[in-house]
């Protein structure tokens, strides 16, 4: 899978994430302070946002301090559903039930070995097919438009 990863700092789990990324198979687009392009995270959020919305990328995983910021630029992009996860749980139910297509990480409150049980739930997750969430989904898109 193509994964944009935009991080507006090194701090925190940002310097692992390419690899734990790698790691699993991915191909990573780089943004941001993992790339040497602007890290503002409004800026370098959105531009992996775009990535996805664009079809450069298949997910993204955009990162600040809080996450807050990360997932609001993230979220500004049409056909972009940020979540911003700070646990194993969260990622799972934002896959599921908000078929998200970009996750927000806190690179305050994320350690290394909750990064590793985020991403297992993340990628292992998958949109549910149930009626209700799929209609949520569409409206979500309807109102983009």
């Amino acid at each position: 899978m193509r994964i944009s990863l935009a991080s507006d700092s090194l701090d925190g789990v940002a310097p692992v994430l390419v690899s734990e990324l790698e790691g699993r198979g991915h191909t990573v687009i780089a943004r941001g302070a993992v790339s040497g392009e602007r890290a503002d995270w409004a800026w370098c959020c959105a531009r992996a946002a775009r990535d996805v919305a664009e079809g450069a990328a298949d997910q993204a995983v955009v990162c600040c301090w809080t996450g807050t910021g990360a997932s609001i630029a993230a979220n500004k992009v049409p056909g972009v559903r940020a979540a911003l996860c700070v646990d194993a749980a969260t990622a799972a139910g934002a896959r599921k039930w908000n078929d998200a297509n970009v996750l927000a990480l806190s690179l305050r409150l994320t350690s290394v070995p909750l990064l590793g049980e985020i991403l297992d739930a993340w990628f292992d997750g998958a949109p549910s097919t149930d009626e209700e969430d799929m209609a949520n989904i569409a409206y979500l898109s309807e109102m983009e438009n």
